[in-house]
């Protein structure tokens, strides 16, 4: 807004400074905006910095801005054991097959949903609104996996992840708004069949949509566990996430030891909660800039365009 002010400024010609209101505006707007910047950022900086001190600092309230006795123990305790190596592996296994799967099935729905001319369009809506309010509930989900013979297999962490109504009424919005219509036309009047014009004319310009679909179902994917703590039997085949929590839960077990392995246990423990969310947030964390381009397009589906 602010940037725009100017511009008008520079084409009249006329330097219009900015009264005394604007100027408080911008300041409280500045300040406001500040505090929800430390508020979001501060709880990433603390685990991060609690992550590398010492237990007994971060037990006693002595870790604030900086890291205290600084150690690497805990994350020697998580990344010298093979079954979180073995739980990276399947994520990353499990989220790109989600990922290629759910953009093979997104991206053409979304299309289709997004042509006037579909045969029985409002019935597809409807059809695909209702999941979204109503569900079967666990226990239906879980008889129609065991009657698909997809317990303990991976398909059962995938297939359901594949398709989001969400996504695919952000996609139906993108195409409905961005890819013009007189385009389509002019690709039909060419000879383009629905296919053609489908890979030549419309993929080229949904780059954006693309982008933020890959990013929002491997976000959901990598973070994903509660099917595979529903579905999967064998550990090798847990995800990274399931991993980190069994190792949670058999750190903080304090059953048959003395006072000071309790002790011991309950330190560790404190830490290994620090570390995972580091461990199991970082990849994603990388992902996100190569993704940042099409990112702030694809979040600002539909909104008012000059």
């Amino acid at each position: 807004m602010m940037s725009e002010k100017m511009k008008l400024q520079k084409k009249s010609g006329n330097v219009v400074k900015d009264s005394l209101g604007d100027k408080t505006f911008y300041i409280i707007t500045y300040i406001v905006l500040g505090l929800l910047a430390l508020i979001i950022l501060y709880p990433v900086y603390f685990i991060i910095i609690a992550s590398i001190s010492d237990p007994d600092a971060v037990l006693a309230g002595k870790v604030v801005l900086y890291p205290v006795d600084i150690t690497f123990e805990g994350y020697e305790k998580i990344l010298e054991r093979t079954d979180v190596w073995t739980g990276y592996f399947n994520t990353i296994v499990y989220t790109v097959a989600t990922v290629v799967l759910s953009l093979v099935v997104t991206i053409p729905a979304g299309w289709a949903l997004s042509r006037k001319t579909l045969p029985g369009k409002k019935f597809w809506m409807i059809y695909f609104i209702i999941p979204m309010f109503f569900g079967g509930g666990l226990i239906p989900f879980y008889n129609v996996m065991s009657s698909l013979g997809l317990i303990n297999s991976p398909l059962a962490v995938i297939l359901p992840a594949i398709l989001s109504v969400w996504n695919l009424f952000m996609t139906k919005t993108f195409f409905a708004s961005s890819v013009p219509g007189g385009l389509i036309e002019a690709a039909t009047i060419d000879g383009a069949n629905h296919f053609q014009t489908f890979f030549m004319v419309v993929i080229p310009l949904a780059k954006a949509i693309i982008a933020v679909m890959a990013l929002y179902y491997a976000v959901g994917q990598w973070n994903s566990y509660f099917n595979a703590m529903i579905f999967l039997q064998d550990e090798t085949m847990y995800p990274l996430q399931l991993v980190l929590k069994e190792i949670l839960i058999a750190t903080e077990s304090t059953v048959g030891g003395s006072g000071e392995t309790i002790l011991e246990q309950y330190r560790m423990a404190n830490q290994l909660k620090y570390v995972s969310v580091i461990v199991s947030s970082l990849p994603v964390l990388m992902l996100y800039p190569f993704v940042q381009k099409y990112f702030k397009q694809g979040v600002m589906i539909g909104s008012l365009k000059e």
